[in-house]
């Protein structure tokens, strides 16, 4: 059976690429996309009937007053494919894209269809071992004793079954919502220091929040 990652592969030189300033995809992390413009729609169609694959990217800073052309896009991309679709009546679709792998961006392809296409250079995680994966799992458990349960209850299972790049990855894509931060991880292809860096980001957010008090003691 065909990995994921392959099929990304087979796509490495033309690569569909959908530029979406406001979100940041991590490998390992599945992000729900409400697709609506027309160009992006026939991305959509075309990717579901091949191979599913497609990437999400950020655009160069100055983008906005380009967006309806092809402003820059940033060199580094991440590769995903569809594992959940839905075609509304009007076209637009509902789709739940799975982060697979970093692509940095060679070249982007000539404008022959409505959307983009590139050839990138797929940057799968080296393996990895080392005392900040305890770390970060420590300071993750800590994380889970202080917010809901709703949130804990996903990311802890995550947490137990990934490691190295995987496992800061699917961290961040739970603790950091801001896109330039986000990014700025993507971007981070030394795996020590993505584990590192992504512990700071739980330390901060465990810095804001105060110890959850006994059931017992809440009233």
């Amino acid at each position: 059976m065909t990995t994921a990652l392959e099929r990304i592969e087979r796509t490495t030189q033309a690569l569909k690429v959908f530029p979406l300033p406001s979100a940041v995809l991590f490998p390992h992390e599945a992000l729900p996309l409400h697709i609506f413009e027309r160009r992006y729609c026939e991305l959509v169609r075309d990717a579901l009937a091949g191979d599913k694959v497609m990437a999400l990217g950020q655009l160069e800073p100055g983008w906005e007053s380009q967006y309806s052309g092809r402003p820059p896009l940033q060199p580094m991309l991440c590769a995903g494919v569809i594992v959940l679709e839905e075609e509304l009546p009007d076209g637009r679709y509902n789709i739940l894209l799975q982060g697979v792998s970093r692509a940095r961006l060679v070249e982007e392809l000539p404008a022959d269809k409505l959307y983009r296409e590139a050839r990138v250079e797929l940057l799968p995680d080296p393996p990895y071992e080392g005392p900040e994966e305890e770390r970060l799992r420590q300071a993750v458990f800590e994380l889970a004793g202080r917010v809901p349960p709703s949130f804990a209850e996903n990311l802890l299972p995550a947490v137990a079954r990934t490691s190295g790049g995987a496992l800061a990855d699917v961290v961040a894509a739970a603790v950091v919502p801001e896109a330039e931060r986000r990014q700025e991880l993507l971007c981070e292809l030394d795996v020590r220091a993505r584990l590192e860096a992504v512990l700071d980001e739980v330390g901060v957010l465990l810095a804001r929040l105060s110890p959850m008090k006994p059931v017992g003691l809440l009233n």
